[in-house]
């Protein structure tokens, strides 16, 4: 029987994430593989306002979804957001996405939270299906504004 955990990582989870964050990165900017940096992973997993989560199948890390608490200044309560959320290729189309989706609401509703923000990649088609499934899109656009442009300025 196969069994599925979606919990907080950990600094010790920072060999199991890294290869996770290399092959996200190399799906969603092509170009050459990128090798797995566990030292970057560390950074991210000790960092004091990302949050990662993990979904372990069998103890396999197949996934993760970092987030954030945020303020909501208009409300005067919080918000998540989450920025990025990853299934490797092979444990896809299971509802690994969404339990971790699921599990960042229940934290949500514990936290108190207003609403749980989805920043998504704007070209990412396979997944909007998911994104249309269970979340709705916002009245905001989202735009970056790269520092280096307004430096030279």
């Amino acid at each position: 029987m196969t069994t599925l955990q979606i919990r907080a990582l950990e600094l010790d989870d920072a060999h199991k994430l890294s290869p996770l964050i290399a092959e996200n990165a190399q799906a969603l900017k092509r170009g050459a593989p990128r090798r797995p940096d566990d030292y970057y992973a560390e950074r991210i997993l000790a960092d004091k306002t990302a949050e990662v989560l993990g979904a372990l199948k069998d103890g396999e890390l197949v996934g993760f979804a970092v987030y954030f608490d945020l303020p909501e200044l208009i409300t005067g309560l919080r918000i998540g957001q989450l920025d990025d959320i990853y299934v490797h290729p092979d444990h896809r189309n299971q509802g690994i996405g969404r339990k971790m989706i699921d599990t960042l609401v229940a934290e949500g509703k514990t936290r108190g939270w207003l609403h749980l923000r989805w920043i998504v990649p704007g070209k990412n088609t396979p997944s909007v299906a998911l994104y249309e499934k269970i979340a709705e899109p916002d009245h905001r656009k989202s735009y970056i504004i790269p520092i280096d442009r307004i430096a030279g300025d």
